[in-house]
C-alpha cells in the first residue's frame, strides 16, 4: 500500500554558477513540482496534455500509461501526486480502474478527464473515489484549474454538475435531467456509447478486451433495460443518443 510519501532526487536545480537574478522567475525545480500520471489510450491526447502540464511551474508529467493495467504498473514507479485519466479505455472499466487504484493507493488523488457527458458519468466516478471530473471540451485553462483544485485537497466538478449534486442531496430532480443511459451499469454505458459510434460487437470486444460473447450479453442487458425490441432498435437508439451528446443537446 503506497502512502505517496516520497523524497525525489533534485533534478534541474540551478548550478552554483547560476546567479540569483537568473533564478528569479524560473520554473520550480522538478522536485517541488507535483507529479502527474497521464492515463489515456490515445498517444496524441497524452502528448498534448503533457506539453501543457510540463509548461507549468507547479506540475510535471512523471509518467504515462495507455491502459488501466499499464497505469497500475506505472504508479509505483513514478509515485504520482495525481492521476489524470480517461474512463473509456481498453480492458478495465474506467470506474473499476478508479476503485482498483484506490484499493492499492488510498492516498492518491484522481481526476477524470473525459469526452463523456458529466451529467451521466461524473457522479459514478465520484462515488468510485475520484476527486474530480472535467470534460475534455472544457479546454486547457479549466483543466489546469481543475488539477490545482484537486491537488489542493478539494473536489472539482463544473457549475452544472455541482447544481445537479446539490439537487440530488436535497431530493430535487431537475426537469430534463433524466437519461436512459442512467439505468445502465458502467460497462453497459461504455458499450452503449460504442454502439452509438458505429462499433460492431467484434470492434467493441477488441477495444475493451472482452470476448464477443460477453459483449453480446451486455447488449442484451442494455436492450432489456431500455425496453428495446431488437438489435436494430438498439443501434438506432444508441446512435441518436451519441448524436445528441455531440451536439450538446
Amino acid at each position: 500500500m503506497s502512502t505517496h510519501k516520497r523524497s525525489r532526487q533534485q533534478k534541474g536545480s540551478p548550478s552554483p554558477a547560476t546567479t540569483a537574478a537568473e533564478s528569479i522567475g524560473a520554473a520550480a525545480p522538478p522536485s517541488s513540482r507535483k507529479q502527474i500520471l497521464l492515463v489515456d489510450d490515445h498517444p496524441m491526447t497524452r502528448a498534448g496534455m503533457a506539453q501543457l502540464f510540463n509548461k507549468q511551474p507547479d506540475m510535471v508529467v512523471g509518467g504515462e500509461a495507455g491502459s488501466p493495467a499499464e497505469a497500475l504498473r506505472e504508479i509505483p514507479k513514478c509515485l504520482p501526486d495525481l492521476v489524470v485519466t480517461d474512463i473509456t479505455m481498453p480492458g478495465r472499466s474506467g470506474v473499476e480502474f478508479i476503485k482498483d487504484v484506490l484499493a492499492l493507493h488510498p492516498g492518491l488523488s484522481i481526476l477524470v478527464v473525459s469526452m463523456h457527458d458529466e451529467l451521466i458519468y461524473a457522479e459514478r466516478t465520484l462515488r468510485a473515489g475520484a476527486r474530480g471530473y472535467i470534460m475534455k471540451e472544457a479546454g486547457g485553462e479549466k483543466l489546469l484549474a481543475a488539477i490545482r483544485h484537486v491537488l489542493s485537497g478539494q473536489v472539482y466538478v463544473s457549475q452544472r454538475m455541482s447544481a445537479k449534486v446539490l439537487d440530488s442531496l436535497t431530493g430535487h430532480r431537475p426537469r430534463g435531467s433524466s437519461s436512459p443511459i442512467e439505468k445502465l451499469s458502467d460497462r453497459e454505458s461504455e458499450i452503449f456509447q460504442l454502439i452509438g459510434q458505429g462499433k460492431s460487437t467484434r470492434d467493441i470486444a477488441r477495444q475493451l478486451q472482452l470476448s464477443p460473447k460477453t459483449v453480446d450479453v451486455h447488449r442484451g442487458h442494455v436492450k432489456e433495460k431500455l425496453d428495446l425490441k431488437d438489435a436494430t432498435s438498439l443501434v438506432r437508439h444508441a446512435v441518436r443518443w451519441v448524436e445528441t451528446q455531440d451536439a450538446g443537446i
